[in-house]
């Protein structure tokens, strides 16, 4: 008896289940479809970055030839084309080589007197949200550095001192470059204390300690 109430259990489960699948069988294979459909996606959007990162990476080397031609002794033309060669890449490439281009691309408007155009790129930078904070303060790093004798004090000390917080990699240069800007307006106590802390920070490179002590030298210590 108790084999009879079993095989019939079993029949309403195969009935139930074959009922189930008539009415959600289409949402089942609407759902495998969906989940194939997405892995097919996902590895086709992994592909094509893959070949849109090669081509940007392509692009930046040819760039980057042009620049060892257009070095800042030879003629305007070709560093124009080396420049125009970064803009294209800055246009087109995804957000690293993107940053990557606008840097190269200021650093020769500027060795070629254009500093207008290369602080309006490092400006570019400093302000892009996408770009990778460690770049983002190089950015604004050299904007300052480009202009240290000429800008607006102010606006260079507004940019140069959040970089100089110990935390950040930036800060020594930041540092080194602050007390240049306390020797321009005639702060040279101020110079002479944040060099005195350059020259005895043992983990900086040599050569920026050899700088800061022989600046110290020639302020009298």
């Amino acid at each position: 008896m108790v084999d009879i109430f079993d095989e019939v259990d079993e029949d309403l489960r195969a009935e139930r289940a074959q009922a189930l699948l008539k009415r959600y069988g289409w949402l089942l294979i609407a759902v495998v479809v969906l989940v194939i459909g997405a892995t097919g996606g996902w590895q086709g959007w992994r592909w094509w970055q893959a070949k849109r990162d090669m081509a940007a990476g392509t692009a930046f080397l040819a760039a980057m030839n042009v620049v060892s031609v257009a070095g800042p002794a030879t003629d305007p033309a070709s560093r124009k084309a080396a420049i125009a060669a970064f803009d294209q890449v800055a246009a087109t490439a995804p957000d690293g080589y993107r940053t990557l281009a606008r840097l190269r691309a200021a650093a020769l408007q500027a060795d070629s007197g254009d500093l207008a155009a290369a602080a309006a790129l490092y400006d570019q930078v400093a302000a892009d949200s996408s770009a990778d904070p460690l770049l983002r303060d190089l950015a604004s790093l050299l904007w300052a550095q480009r202009q240290l004798d000429t800008a607006d004090p102010a606006l260079l000390a507004a940019r140069l001192k959040p970089l100089a917080v110990p935390d950040n990699p930036w800060h020594a240069l930041a540092t080194e470059d602050l007390a240049l800007l306390d020797l321009r307006e005639g702060h040279t106590d101020a110079a002479k204390a944040s060099l005195r802390g350059l020259a005895g920070d043992v983990s900086l490179p040599q050569d920026m300690r050899g700088r800061a002590s022989g600046l110290l030298n020639r302020l009298g210590g």
